[in-house]
């Protein structure tokens, strides 16, 4: 923040940039100790990417004690949640409601993970984007060089490729 020397601040005359400086960190804090005041996750800004947030609350909750011993139990939850899609899913009339709950309970699961094992979740699924398309783009360049296109192809040609180019490619 940057004012000149004499301005005012939060209603306080305020001298140097370092005291001005000084006065922003501590209105800061105090509307952090604000937040804070009402629960352990308060504090967590809403308007975050959700990757973000579900990390920050994890952390939150963790602080105060309410976390995984360690990385394996958070492991055995993402197979519980796995499983719990994969019974929505035995029934005929699916609830859309009720697997867009359960595949958020997964994604935030996965997270707890990546917490635990110390792994930037945003990261790994960067990670995991950008090998999606070199993979795909190389399943793309095979099939231009047999002459045909994903969309003329079957499933279980692209997916022999894929195995192939995984085999190739880490």
């Amino acid at each position: 923040m940057q004012c000149a020397p004499g301005g005012h601040f939060a209603g306080a005359e305020i001298g140097t940039p370092a005291e001005q400086r000084e006065a922003w960190e501590r209105h800061k804090a105090e509307e952090r100790r604000a937040r804070a005041a009402h629960g352990a996750l308060d504090a967590v800004v809403r308007t975050l990417p959700a990757l973000m947030r579900a990390e920050k609350l994890q952390r939150r909750a963790a602080k105060v004690g309410f976390d995984w011993p360690d990385p394996g139990g958070a492991l055995e939850k993402v197979d519980e949640e796995r499983r719990e899609i994969g019974a929505e899913l035995q029934w005929d009339a699916r609830d859309h409601h009720r697997l867009t709950e359960e595949v958020g309970d997964l994604l935030f699961a996965c997270v707890n993970v990546a917490r635990l094992l110390g792994v930037d979740a945003e990261t790994a699924l960067t990670r995991a984007n950008h090998k999606l398309e070199r993979r795909f783009r190389a399943i793309e360049a095979e099939l231009a060089a047999r002459g045909k296109r994903p969309e003329t192809s079957s499933l279980e040609e692209m997916d022999a490729i894929w195995e192939q180019i995984k085999r190739r490619q880490p």
